[in-house]
């Protein structure tokens, strides 16, 4: 593992696990060779003029960025993605003006094209009321978690196996959104509690993110001023600040359930400066971040 932008993480495999990869008869149909997070990063750019035998998925959460494979020139916002093939040159970076936040993985194996075809163009990520982005990121964390852990066959075949899900959830967005369909109701909520049910919903598919007030208003339809009225009436909170609570408590379970450093919890639930999260988080805590983390591993 290595940090380069502030709470970035990412894994390399050595290339013997990668030959115990590829020879395992379970794992050689789809496995990652490289995975990481970077958080807003600033003048990130890669080019590769010799082709890599890996496709490179990256996943754009926030901010923009741009790639070229051969003479096409493609620019991506957030909420896409895109997939460069494996054998073509190509060349990628973030913009300037809105540096991006990217989930990456470079993966390869026997079934590695099927997932690649079709997928060099942007494809959106978008949420919804159905959107499931929340529990593909918590996906990717565990393959992350898992192979912090070590090498040994059983955890790359665990790894594989979420690897195939965690492709299928982007590659079969309609059918992985579908598979958790929660809009079916009784009948019995009145339009003030599914508003703010779908508000919430965004919330948390965007924890990664700085919303503000307009954001989450022009989702549901409604100017802020009566928004946030009608979000304070169901929940006792403001919008804002049930953003907050929403996002230390995603933050208490990176701490408590994962190794990462606060630096990178603090990214990862969209709050750039350490400072205002620590600040935040004992605001709403009563202890520090580093006091909660030893609390719980001790």
């Amino acid at each position: 593992m290595k940090d380069g932008f502030s709470g970035e993480r990412s894994i390399v495999l050595p290339e013997m696990i990668i030959e115990m990869e590829r020879q395992d008869p379970l794992v050689s149909s789809l496995y990652i060779t490289d995975i990481g997070y970077y958080p807003h990063a600033c003048h990130h750019f890669c080019e590769r003029h010799e082709p890599i035998r890996q496709n490179v998925l990256i996943y754009c959460v926030e901010g923009s960025g741009w790639y070229r494979v051969d003479d096409c020139r493609f620019e991506v916002e957030a909420n896409q993605f895109f997939i460069l093939p494996a054998g073509s040159p190509h060349a990628y970076g973030s913009n300037a003006d809105r540096p991006w936040t990217i989930y990456w993985v470079h993966f390869t194996g026997d079934h590695a094209a099927v997932y690649a075809q079709g997928a060099l163009r942007p494809q959106d990520v978008k949420p919804s009321v159905h959107s499931r982005i929340s529990d593909r990121n918590n996906i990717f964390e565990e393959i992350f978690n898992t192979l912090t852990a070590g090498y040994d066959r059983e955890t790359l075949r665990y790894v594989s196996s979420l690897l195939h899900y965690y492709l299928a959830s982007m590659r079969y967005i309609q059918q992985f959104r579908a598979s958790n369909d929660t809009a079916a109701k009784n009948g019995t909520e009145t339009a003030e509690t599914l508003l703010t049910t779908a508000a919430i919903h965004y919330m948390k598919e965007n924890i990664e993110k700085r919303l503000a007030l307009k954001e989450m208003a022009d989702y549901i339809g409604f100017s802020p001023s009566h928004f946030s009225a009608l979000f304070k009436q169901q929940t006792g909170q403001s919008p804002l600040n049930y953003f907050n609570l929403l996002k230390i408590q995603a933050a208490c379970r990176m701490l408590q359930e994962t190794n990462m450093k606060i630096n990178q919890v603090c990214h990862k639930v969209g709050i750039a400066d350490s400072y205002y999260f620590s600040r935040l988080f004992t605001k709403i805590m009563g202890m520090s971040p580093k006091q909660y983390k030893i609390t719980r591993h001790s």
